[in-house]
């Protein structure tokens, strides 16, 4: 570190090819390969070491590239998962592994992941799981939950076979996106800017609440090199105000004069990409007097408080409300009542991809190219914002590095698309790590008191649940989080008698948002555990008592809706039953024989309403044909690595009628697809590929009036022709002669999917959501009594889909659900202020995930494409809650506060020994 460096021009060879390049002094590698050789496929999601992404191989050995100074190459062989793909038959049968076992779902981590792969394998043919664990300990991945990476690596010379028959719902066809994932041509957010653009950066407050007030900034530019404008408040043409619901729109793009969180934009800097580097922030000209801040709901409800928002009284954003009954009557004549009070933290959403986009002008009208899962909220957004009309605005999204819920809201869209109306010119920028973590959306902390009333049979007769949220500085998604949490904290089950109140309260803290479940993981924690607190207080197993109490076909959830089919929860907990049986012999056995370390095993349910609350969820798909005989399907739903194009596709392809590789899927992009609806509350599937289904019914029947043939027909596309075979007739349609529409197509559809729901009333009643899915977890760990420490040994999930579009695609959602479940569960708790990088701020790793089966249950859902119901949000909602309950299997010990890290849950113990 102290050597000085001698050489300003190094050579090495990159991928075989001679490179040569005049890095700046203690210039990274990454940035050398991205920036200055354009060799994209190298990652950066945090500059610190600490995700992995940027791995690429140094004569041979695996090395993060943003902890490795450019110098440090002279000389040497480096190689980039581009350069493997070209030159290594390893890298090549490794990518059709990948792709195989579907362990590739958004692409962030996978050059990281495939680059450190290959260096094992060169060494090491047939790896063990133990050895392919240490090899890719270094690489973080938040999606696929690591065990379908573990199987690609340890078979890799596993083949993508061709799909038996033609690829339609039920068929595990590899994803139609998978091969740029896999070969690292993938292009996120910070791969598409033109060279040379401008580079944006952003002016935060390092208060969590301050006054400020801004120098002559005009005169700061004309005195620092390279910069070339500074963007305010003062430039925002349009309304400095936005937010994901409208009637709760309350965060400025910048600042005025109050900053009400740590990380909050007062400003943002435009210039060269030299000066953005080396750019000095305590030049700015800002002036800060720190203010007293409340980041508790605690703190910000007392009478003291300043108010973060004049028209919210009392710092309270909104509530939740559902009733049904009387629950207190149900309390006073139950013969046992169990009652607990359950804390939750901040969760981070973690993502591999930082926000990142570039934006330019192009004949008068703005484009932004950026990491989003809502194109059209962010037009919308845009609008209001750049005071200009929605078809002078382009969102065009880029491949996403994950989301998870916190790329709904905007992030550096308004920003961007500023820069680029004042300069004239492309402007780019990505969040570091840092930024991202200290300004985006969190999972909410939730404080909750929940009780259960029940008979001696375990029978549930009241609940009462009271939640409190901590909601952050501004809205985002808390109304939604506030309205659905009471829908879903009785859990799947038959509630005669229910309360359930949910507050959401304004903190200076970032904004929470959505994160996988808007509040439904919090709500469970509390409902699961203290089913099995009544379960042990009646001496009935655990399962047994939930399935006494499920809800089934016919009964009446807690908002007065009756399913007369499809609810599954019941078939999941009876999927379990041989596996809970074993485990807790299994447990039972080891306990036997051991002191310091116990074994426990959990069980926990959930269920989750797919799209909007009580609130139309329309989705609109297009598709066409050329004159050329192509068949294209304009799919909108932003793909964030669920699967959403290839499950989309399929259920497109057979609603027509023909082979899915016929199909060209058009990715979303607000200039050439309709609006599929923002990819969020486990909707996609369910509802935009109902659309899918429609339009492809539509194109079918004119296909087939065309020719008078019979639904039975069938359909087959050839260059410029379409055969329809009817029985033992033969019909053409000749293509070239049709006349074409705006579009391009000779034919084309159009349909508009809306689930049916009924408003919820003043109490709570009605039907929120035209169908739930419904998941059950088993899980068993192992906890150290000296240290604190919880290891999950495996996790068995029954996840109801209604019907498996694509049993692989299943298999990876759930495996990352569970996977996030269990960080909520032992480890992640974002401290405003105190844990923004991924070193501080804990996700799982490779080792931390347990092997995880999957119990696929199909029972149908009558709204859903072909029976199919969404799945994102199910796989974590009941992993959380069994892991607790394992724990109290294991110790003895109820952790009411997660995460339940070895601190407390050792002191916990001690308090339980001391007792």
């Amino acid at each position: 570190m102290d050597k000085r460096v001698s050489k300003t021009s190094i050579r090495f060879q990159l991928n075989g090819q001679p490179a040569q390049v005049q890095p700046l002094p203690g210039e990274r590698l990454s940035s050398t390969l991205r920036e200055r050789l354009d060799t994209r496929d190298v990652k950066v999601g945090c500059d610190a070491g600490d995700c992995g992404a940027c791995t690429v191989l140094v004569d041979g050995a695996p090395v993060c590239a943003c902890l490795t100074p450019t110098h440090q190459a002279d000389g040497k062989e480096v190689e980039t998962l581009s350069g493997l793909m070209s030159s290594d038959p390893i890298a090549t049968d490794l990518s059709q592994s990948f792709l195989a076992h579907g362990a590739a779902q958004c692409g962030i981590c996978t050059p990281g992941m495939m680059v450190s792969s290959v260096a094992l394998l060169r060494s090491n043919p047939e790896p063990s799981e133990s050895d392919a664990m240490d090899a890719l300990g270094g690489v973080l991945c938040r999606c696929t939950g690591y065990r379908k990476i573990l199987a690609a690596v340890c078979a890799p010379t596993a083949k993508v076979e061709q799909p038996q028959g033609q690829g339609h719902s039920g068929s595990d066809i590899v994803r139609l996106d998978g091969i740029p994932k896999v070969t690292g041509t993938e292009r996120f957010g910070d791969d598409v800017a033109p060279q040379d653009t401008l580079v944006l950066r952003i002016i935060r407050s390092p208060h969590h609440h301050a006054e400020f007030t801004l120098g002559d900034t005009q005169r700061w530019v004309g005195d620092t090199p390279g910069v070339i404008a500074v963007l305010t408040a003062k430039d925002i043409p349009g309304k400095n105000c936005f937010g994901v619901i409208p009637a709760f729109a309350d965060q400025p793009v910048f600042a005025e004069k109050t900053c009400r969180f740590k990380g909050e934009a007062i400003a943002a800097i435009v210039g060269d990409a030299a000066a953005i580097d080396t750019f000095d922030e305590s030049t700015f000209p800002v002036t800060w007097q720190p203010l007293a801040d409340a980041l508790t709901p605690d703190d910000a409800l007392s009478p003291k408080a300043a108010l973060l928002h004049d028209q919210r009284p009392g710092n309270v954003m909104c509530t939740g409300f559902v009733t049904r009954g009387s629950p207190q009557v149900a309390v006073d004549q139950a013969e046992i009542v169990v009652n607990g009070t359950y804390t939750t933290a901040f969760v981070e959403h973690a993502y591999i991809e930082p926000e990142a986009g570039f934006a330019q002008i192009v004949n008068g009208r703005v484009e932004v190219h950026i990491c989003t899962q809502a194109p059209v909220m962010n037009l919308d957004a845009l609008v209001d914002i750049l005071g200009l009309a929605h078809e002078k605005i382009r969102i065009v999204p880029t491949g996403i590095g994950g989301g998870f819920g916190s790329k709904l809201d905007l992030s550096v869209q308004p920003f961007l698309a500023l820069a680029a109306i004042k300069t004239g010119r492309a402007v780019r920028m990505s969040y570091s790590r840092v930024e991202s973590m200290q300004s985006t959306t969190k999972r909410h902390p939730a404080e909750i008191n929940l009780t259960i009333a029940a008979d001696s049979d375990g029978q549930i007769l009241g609940i009462n649940f009271q939640g409190t949220f901590n909601t952050g500085a501004y809205a985002s998604w808390g109304p939604t989080v506030a309205n659905r949490v009471p829908v879903h904290a009785s859990g799947p089950y038959f509630v005669p008698h229910y309360r359930a109140e949910a507050t959401a309260v304004h903190t200076h803290c970032a904004p929470s948002g959505a994160f996988r479940g808007f509040g439904v993981p919090q709500s469970a924690i509390a409902l699961e555990s203290e089913l099995d607190e009544l379960a042990l207080r009646l001496d009935i197993d655990p399962l047994e008592l939930r399935l006494r109490n499920t809800l089934t076909d016919g009964v009446s959830t807690i908002t007065g809706q009756v399913f007369e089919s499809g609810v599954g929860i019941k078939a999941c907990l009876e999927a379990l039953k041989p596996a809970w049986d074993l485990a807790r012999a299994e447990v039972e056995a080891f306990n036997a024989n051991h002191n310091d370390a116990r074994r426990g095993v959990g069980i926990a349910s959930g269920w989750y309403g797919c799209g909007n609350t009580s609130l139309p969820n329309p989705s609109t798909i297009k598709c066409g044909i050329r004159a050329d005989g192509a068949l294209v399907l304009h799919q909108g739903a932003v793909d964030i690595g669920q699967g959403s194009n290839t499950v989309i596709t399929q259920i497109f392809a057979q609603a027509l009628g023909v082979p899915v590789d016929q199909v060209t899927l058009v990715g979303a992009d607000t200039d050439v697809t309709p609006d599929a609806g923002k990819t969020s509350a486990s909707r996609q599937t369910f509802v935009s590929g109902n659309a899918a289904r429609l339009s492809a019914s539509d194109l079918r029947a004119q296909i087939l009036h065309k020719v008078n043939a019979a639904e039975t027909s069938s359909i087959h596309f050839e260059p410029s022709i379409i055969r329809v075979v009817d029985g033992v007739q033969t019909h053409e349609i000749a293509l070239a002669g049709l006349q074409t529409n705006a579009d391009g197509y000779v034919l084309s559809a159009e349909e508009t999917y809306d689930p049916p729901i009924r408003p919820l009333d003043e109490n709570g009643q009605g039907d929120p959501y035209a169908q739930f899915g419904y998941a059950a977890h088993l899980a068993v760990v192992e906890v150290d009594m000296q240290l604190g420490t919880t290891k999950v040994i495996k996790v068995i999930a029954a996840q109801d889909v209604g019907h498996a579009i694509n049993p692989n695609l299943v298999e990876g959602q759930v495996e990352g659900g569970v996977a996030q479940g269990l960080g909520m569960a032992l480890m992640e708790e974002f401290l405003p202020g105190r844990t923004e990088n991924l070193h501080d701020y804990l996700i799982p790793t490779i080792g931390d995930v347990p092997p995880i089966e999957t119990l696929i249950v199909e029972i149908p859902d009558p709204h859903g494409p072909f029976g199919a119901k969404g799945l994102g949000e199910h796989a974590l909602i009941p992993t959380a809650p069994a892991i607790l309950n394992a724990i109290k299997h294991a110790t003895g010990v109820r952790m009411t506060q997660v995460p339940a890290t070895p601190a407390r849950l050792k002191a916990k113990l001690k308090e339980q020994n001391d007792g």
